[in-house]
């Protein structure tokens, strides 16, 4: 069966995939990376058609490792080719002074690194809401859009309530990067209404759990030890599980996910991919690629859910695992409030 790839544009007029490759795997919490050979790999997941990339100025080598990619395909294949990718970063300062010097030269710092000459997508992160310079900092990086440096401007992890305070303030928000599963639907309770009347699209991460979210885990015992949760993300993540409900309501879910992937011929990942992907206001889930790993390329996987359609009676099954979980609402707070 030949696969359709998902797409969507945001309100800057940039198209991306539904299933964008997340990079945070490289930042160093998951093992050791080498940075020619991800490059490398790079070029499998976009010959697939997979042309998304999501990193950040925090991720240790990932904008480099995006340069070196850019660099490889332009050379090889030209710009046509390099003009079918699209690069996101994040803006992660330390809390401080959010002048139009700073602000510019961390953006033209992040450009150098990933060998491109506009960044397709600026999505900034603020540790603390107590100091407001982040209204500066969205107002510069709006100016550096105009100037032609950034196609859309986008937040990561930050709550409904500071989003509606930028768009008041005439801020046009392209996206909002946040957390979002079959275990974690917090989005769902006024973020996606929000994002739905002002055109902003949520794009998902931890959508897969780290990998808990799979086969692998299904009718298996409880993962306890730093041995078996040996990546940042299986140990974040089991955490949330922890906090949603514990690993017997968890085999559950995966139980049921493991039924309707039989009968579609998928795996439980494609099941919970295509869900989250079918959740009002969500533009794309980014799944994480441990490039040069062997054993975790999965990009004929994730293709399988481009063909995916959940029937009413799928979606039903699900949530009635689901919504026997914690209000993950009430204990932590609303998106981001994890971080602060």
């Amino acid at each position: 069966m030949s696969t359709s790839i998902g797409k969507t544009v945001l309100a800057g007029g940039v198209e991306i995939c539904r299933i964008l490759n997340g990079m945070w795997q490289v930042s160093g919490a998951h093992g050791h990376v080498d940075p020619v050979k991800a490059a490398d790999e790079m070029l499998l997941y976009y010959d697939a058609g997979l042309t998304t990339f999501d990193m950040a100025d925090i991720y240790g080598p990932a904008e480099e490792i995006y340069g070196l990619f850019i660099k490889r395909l332009a050379k090889e294949r030209g710009t046509e080719a390099v003009n079918k990718v699209q690069g996101f970063t994040k803006f992660v300062p330390r809390p401080g002074p959010m002048t139009k010097q700073v602000v510019e030269s961390a953006i033209r710092e992040s450009m150098k690194k990933m060998n491109v000459s506009k960044i397709d997508c600026v999505q900034f992160h603020w540790w603390d809401y107590s100091d407001s310079r982040y209204i500066d900092a969205m107002v510069h990086l709006m100016d550096l859009k105009s100037k032609g440096l950034i196609g859309e401007v986008s937040l990561t992890n930050f709550d409904t309530t500071r989003m509606k305070e930028m768009t008041d303030k005439g801020i046009i928000l392209s996206s909002n990067q946040v957390q979002y599963s079959l275990i974690d639907t917090r989005p769902a309770v006024k973020m996606a209404d929000f994002c739905l009347k002002h055109n902003i699209k949520l794009l998902t991460y931890g959508t897969l759990c780290g990998g808990l979210l799979s086969e692998k885990y299904l009718n298996q015992p409880e993962p306890k030890s730093r041995s078996e949760l040996n990546t940042a993300s299986l140990s974040k993540y089991k955490r949330m599980i922890d906090a949603w409900g514990g690993w017997r309501l968890f085999q559950e879910l995966l139980n049921t996910l493991d039924t309707v992937a039989k009968e579609h011929h998928v795996s439980i990942a494609n099941v919970a991919t295509r869900y989250i992907l079918d959740q009002p206001a969500v533009g794309g889930v980014i799944i994480g690629c441990r490039f040069g790993v062997p054993g975790c390329q999965h990009i004929d996987s994730n293709l399988k859910t481009f063909n995916l359609k959940l029937t009413n009676s799928d979606s039903e099954k699900i949530k009635s695992v689901i919504k026997r979980g914690n209000n993950l609402m009430s204990m932590i707070g609303d998106c981001g409030d994890e971080y602060r």
